[in-house]
């Protein structure tokens, strides 16, 4: 409690006299722990948090779903996927109505599951929806691995990894996106390293800190971001170095990059992103479902007034669309901010000091 009260003491001393900022946590889990632990109601008047695209099945676009729930009623095929996946919308349904209709999609807890499963039906195809940002993609590329020395045949990714950096960077290329600093996310700096962060500071000049998720961490973290304001100063400071080096996890960079390359893609709300996602490579093109049995899914247009898309970019906050709280709740979400337990609207709805009813 005292380093808590010492840390809150210094963000009111450095904040003094600044101009209103803004800093993004980018990472979902961020956005929890900081509701979660009440650190928005502590921060002075002038210093607001804007939550960032760190949730993966928030980014996941809506031909991604579409996708899935068209394999997932293909005959012969079982869809395996991790929990928070069932509800999201995709442009006509989810992949939750799709079981609802008779679909085989089973809830996973981790990607070596899906290898079980496909042992146990050998006459069956069995689609891991490969969803998540550096700090999954390495399991699911070492369970093509591990599916292939076993000599399993019959299981398939339908891949929709997402790298985080280049979607920074499209963030700070946007004329609506505002942000005076990163609180960076320390899962994935986990894996590809502080150094990887090193183009905030020396291509857009914006202060960056990557933080653990305890409050005392995120705290030092915004602590770090306002020194360099202060000093004015840029750099990405590593306030996580418990288990965050300079280079990362060379072993987990290793796997990924045997079975996966990098790809242009489609992020909710803001577009394709150019070298932003994984594809697989061609020497592991057995396990890739869509050039096995390829699937042509019409583009429709989706009719919504959800917002996910401008919340994901910090555009707007959750309050300001117009069916939070009303038409879109966490036990009948609209959008997949408030499907997900990451998930920004989630976590405004259910931390938020607001007055909302399940």
């Amino acid at each position: 409690m005292a380093d808590t009260l010492r840390l809150v003491k210094k963000i009111s001393r450095l904040a003094q006299g600044k101009r209103p900022l803004r800093f993004m946590e980018v990472c979902g889990t961020h956005t929890v722990a900081i509701f979660r632990s009440g650190i928005r109601q502590i921060l002075p008047d002038n210093i607001s948090l804007v939550s960032g695209p760190g949730c993966p099945v928030c980014v996941t676009d809506d031909s991604y779903i579409d996708k899935a729930i068209a394999y997932a009623r293909r005959k012969n095929f079982i869809v395996a996927t991790f929990g928070d996946m069932l509800k999201v919308p995709g442009s006509r349904s989810s992949l939750a109505q799709a079981q609802a209709d008779g679909a085989d999609i089973r809830v996973i807890y981790s990607p070596l599951d899906s290898i079980a499963i496909a042992e146990k039906n050998p006459r069956k195809r069995i689609i891991f929806l490969a969803v998540g940002f550096e700090t999954t993609a390495p399991t699911a590329a070492a369970t093509v691995i591990a599916a292939r020395r076993s000599g399993v045949k019959n299981l398939f990714m339908l891949s929709a990894q997402k790298l985080v950096p280049p979607a920074l960077k499209a963030l700070l290329n946007d004329a609506a996106v505002h942000v005076d600093g990163f609180l960076l996310p320390g899962h994935v700096a986990v894996v590809i390293g502080a150094k990887a962060f090193n183009f905030l500071a020396d291509d857009f000049q914006i202060p960056s800190a990557i933080g653990g998720f305890e409050a005392d961490e995120i705290l030092s973290a915004l602590v770090s971001l306002l020194e360099q304001i202060d000093g004015g100063q840029v750099e990405v400071v590593n306030d996580y170095r418990a288990v965050v080096t300079d280079t990362g996890n060379v072993a987990a960079q290793k796997v990924l990059s045997q079975v996966y390359a990098v790809t242009d893609a489609p992020w909710r709300g803001m577009g394709t992103i150019a070298d932003s996602g994984l594809k697989m490579r061609d020497e592991f093109a057995d396990f890739d479902i869509e050039r096995v049995e390829p699937i042509e899914i019409p583009s429709v247009k989706k009719k919504s007034a959800c917002r996910c898309g401008d919340v994901l970019r910090g555009v707007i906050s959750p309050t300001d669309c117009p069916l939070f709280g009303g038409a879109c709740k966490p036990l009948h979400a609209v959008g997949p901010c408030m499907v997900s337990v990451e998930g920004v609207c989630a976590a405004w709805f259910k931390y938020g000091g607001n007055n909302f009813r399940w």
